[in-house]
């Protein structure tokens, strides 16, 4: 006969996988404003279902600035010296193959990040 600790980690168990803690799925981003996402070819989460971590938003650096500088003794400023922005993150677009984390629950899903092909 299963002791009562046998029984209660055995339940517990069982109970953990039919709430189905964690699934992790694929998608297609359909469209970005506002953001839509295509799971497995079945069925489209929008925004209220998404959590999109930062590192899948797009970020930007402007680089245009004016410094001084002194040539023959006079100060001078210089003209906009950098006037193009540098992409760091290009964030999510429409065709995007996306990693999904289907949260405990299964009324959220985490973008976990880009799928690219080599």
């Amino acid at each position: 006969m299963a002791s009562l600790l046998d029984v209660i980690k055995t339940a517990g168990m069982d109970a953990v996988g039919a709430s189905n803690p964690v699934t992790v799925m694929s998608g297609e981003v359909m469209t970005v404003n506002p953001l839509s996402v295509m799971v497995d070819q079945r069925f489209t989460l929008t925004a209220d279902f998404l959590m999109v971590p930062e590192s899948m938003t797009s970020f930007e650096l402007d680089l245009e600035h004016t410094h001084q500088y002194t040539d023959d003794g006079s100060s001078r400023n210089s003209a906009k010296a950098l006037t193009t922005k540098i992409v760091i993150r290009g964030g999510l677009k429409a065709g995007d193959m996306v990693l999904l984390l289907r949260v405990q629950g299964g009324q959220k899903f985490v973008i976990l990040d880009k799928v690219v092909t080599l």
